[in-house]
């Protein structure tokens, strides 16, 4: 196959990269590969101080400052900006451990880590009290995260017990990647949030080559250099592509109007059966493209790009898979290649045969679930 032909990114986007092969493994199952991960980790001594409390953290933050989730030396990192307002609340350091590992640039809509705390009286050094009450914790260390960026905020926290690990105790894992479709330059209030492809993007195409990818396959050709899973055997409970509204999003004049009228159409039909009552006259579908028609929107009110958001679902992933996915997505989006190329280069087990990864920008993870205590 010739090599498609390459398309100009906006400048506030990173470059799409291409990651060099990779060692094929001979380890068959994700599952095996999990269970003894979370094997080894039961058999490590929990923490033998009974005074400590374990706390799990749910987090959110913009990632375009920091140099990845993962301590650092000499990097800003989303664990050290933790470590250090954890550090000013309790008065003494402490070790975050995080239950996906994100890249630089990379966001979170919530990331989980665990803390162990042993609240000590600052005005009787060495008097131990009753651990912190969890809304304290979220309080007291969003405090000193404003302080410093104000871009991590402490969404959650949970007290769970001592061999709870964020980690190996997750159960799923969902990912989000926002592709932001349209001639028209990046707005500034989407600057590193979302990856601009210029091109019209085939939403059909798109989602038909999910149906390719979804389920349990050999993705190596979806694993990058440096990859430390033992098995490329993964499995994919979801994925698929939605078109939705584009954020921060703000109704134009012609919705306002419609918006007003279909509250004067629900006044009116207040006395009928709900299944009688009007639907929105503006579908998600009309407000997604933005009205970016043939109608002048008149002078200084920006055109909308259509909102593109991929989402993935699975236990666990290899490195640097999602944007691999995403890579070979927005290709058949931009019909560079073909639902039958997808197939192909699922079964070529090497990373080589991919599409070239999509930015960091544009990767949200989005939820970790777990079988709370």
């Amino acid at each position: 196959m010739t090599e498609s032909p390459k398309h100009l990114l906006d400048t506030t986007s990173e470059a799409p990269q291409r990651p060099s092969k990779i060692a094929k493994t001979t380890t068959d199952s994700e599952d095996e590969e999990e269970q003894q991960q979370e094997q080894e980790q039961s058999e490590k001594p929990t923490n033998p101080n009974p005074r400590m409390q374990r706390y799990l953290v749910a987090i959110e933050y913009i990632g375009t400052r920091f140099s990845g989730s993962q301590q650092q030396l000499n990097c800003r990192t989303v664990v050290g900006v933790l470590q250090d307002a954890f550090h000013k609340f309790i008065g003494q350091p402490v070790s975050i451990f995080c239950s996906s590992r994100t890249d630089a640039g990379v966001h979170a809509l919530s990331n989980v880590c665990h803390v162990d705390v042993e609240r000590i009286s600052k005005r009787k050094p060495g008097e131990v009290l009753s651990p912190h009450e969890p809304t304290v914790v979220k309080k007291a260390v969003n405090h000193f995260l404003q302080k410093n960026e104000g871009d991590v905020t402490v969404i959650d926290v949970r007290c769970v017990p001592a061999d709870f690990h964020a980690r190996f105790k997750a159960k799923e894992r969902t990912y989000f990647y926002r592709l932001l479709s349209g001639p028209e330059s990046l707005s500034t209030f989407e600057r590193d949030r979302a990856w601009h492809v210029p091109e019209e993007l085939d939403l059909l195409a798109m989602q038909e080559a999910c149906k390719v990818l979804v389920g349990h396959h050999d993705f190596s050709s979806f694993r990058a250099a440096g990859c430390q899973a033992k098995s490329p055997m993964r499995t994919l409970d979801e994925l698929n592509v939605s078109e939705v509204v584009t954020n921060p999003y703000f109704p134009s004049i012609i919705e306002r109007g419609q918006n007003d009228q279909t509250q004067e159409d629900l006044h009116a039909s207040s006395n009928t059966s709900e299944i009688d009552l009007p639907l929105s006259s503006i579908s998600i579908d009309d407000k997604a493209r933005g009205f970016n028609g043939g109608a002048d929107l008149g002078f200084g009110i920006r055109r909308r790009h259509r909102c593109f958001v991929v989402t993935t679902r699975s236990r666990s992933f290899l490195y640097h898979q999602v944007r691999l996915l995403v890579g070979v997505l927005k290709a058949v989006g931009t019909r560079e290649l073909t639902v039958a190329d997808v197939e192909r280069i699922l079964n070529a087990k090497t990373v080589t045969a991919a599409s070239p990864m999509a930015p960091a920008c544009g990767l949200y993870l989005g939820h970790v679930k777990y079988d709370l205590p």
